[in-house]
């Protein structure tokens, strides 16, 4: 290990202690076209090594793929790794653009032998609700998930894109570690009743996109002309057609504080996330995705970026002028239920 480790954070009031940034591993397999596999592998020991101890992943990401995929690692490292993933939403593989849901217990139960098989562990570290399924009780679905906990096949609990009141509930039935969003320059509508909901309850923030699928590093202008045709951000409003055009423009004070830095656009963007937990009074812990050692390191190394007062007045306005909603369907997302 070097000296450059990050520091660490708590998820939740007795979750574990974690990296302050962790890692999102879903384009490891799934979503962002092909992923060199050596590559991939290089990557999360790279992370390991400097101090990113939350990896991210959920039965989902290539129909289980991505859990097959990295349990070799977090057999090599279990005592350094805490393994996050997820249940309750499907994608069928006909047809990408789909969404099926599911929280009741049957399915959970399910849900959770079959991601302690493929990830070839005793035991989950961070057990998260994907998608909210509205037709289930929140409480029904968190009961379950709290009987997991009792039963030694899950530690701690996590919900993803679930609102403020959906938060309170499940709180109510079992402490809840972390919730997990997208929070971004370019997505801050969780900041009205979530974020305030999860410092009330004590509950830590993990944003997932933190660098708006790749858009706020600059890699790509428009999805349909410059991502391969199997990539998942193509069915995104927002990096479509004149919302990419409008949006391209808004990078330019991102990369403005970049420029004062010496730094890349995407270190701006994780410096002004990390910074949130200073401004919010809670834990946030980004897990941005990448396949790449080099990412991983450029990623980390945002974590040591001050950003000044003036700079983040320069990017405050940014999000409230994103054209384009951030799925096609929001009704999957905390803010579609708002």
């Amino acid at each position: 290990m070097t000296d450059s480790r990050i520091p660490t954070a708590r998820l939740g009031t007795g979750g574990p202690e974690v990296g302050v940034q962790g890692l999102g591993c879903m384009g490891m397999s799934f979503a962002y076209g092909p992923a060199d596999a050596g590559e991939s592998r290089a990557a999360l020991e790279r992370a390991l090594e400097l101090g990113v101890t939350l990896y991210d992943t959920a039965d989902a990401y290539g129909a289980g793929e991505n859990e097959k995929f990295l349990s070799p690692f977090f057999k090599a490292h279990r005592d350094e790794v805490v393994i996050a993933t997820k249940f309750a939403l499907s994608i069928p593989p006909d047809d990408p653009t789909r969404r099926i849901i599911r929280n009741d217990p049957p399915y959970i139960r399910q849900a959770v032998e079959a991601s302690l098989k493929r990830l070839d562990v005793d035991e989950i570290d961070l057990y998260y609700m994907h998608r909210r399924d509205v037709n289930v009780p929140i409480e029904e679905s968190v009961g379950t998930m709290a009987e997991l906990v009792r039963e030694g096949k899950v530690k701690h609990l996590g919900l993803s894109e679930v609102t403020g009141a959906e938060l309170r509930a499940a709180q109510a039935v079992h402490p809840v570690a972390a919730v997990q969003s997208e929070w971004s320059l370019f997505s801050r509508d969780i900041e009205e009743g979530v974020v305030p909901a999860a410092r009330e309850l004590g509950v830590a923030l993990v944003p997932y996109s933190p660098l708006g699928r790749g858009f706020l590093t600059g890699s790509f202008a428009n999805a349909e002309q410059d991502l391969t045709a199997d990539d998942f951000r193509r069915q995104q409003p927002r990096f479509t057609g004149e919302n990419a055009a409008a949006n391209v423009a808004l990078l330019e004070p991102v990369r403005a504080v970049a420029e004062a830095h010496g730094v890349s656009l995407a270190q701006v963007a994780l410096a002004w996330v990390q910074r949130q937990a200073r401004v919010h009074g809670l834990s946030v812990v980004p897990i941005p995705g990448t396949s790449k050692p080099g990412r991983v390191a450029e990623n980390v190394a945002a974590t040591r970026i001050e950003l000044t007062e003036e700079q983040l007045a320069l990017l405050e306005p940014i999000a409230g002028k994103v054209a384009g909603d951030r799925y096609a369907d929001m009704t999957f997302t905390s803010a579609g239920r708002d």
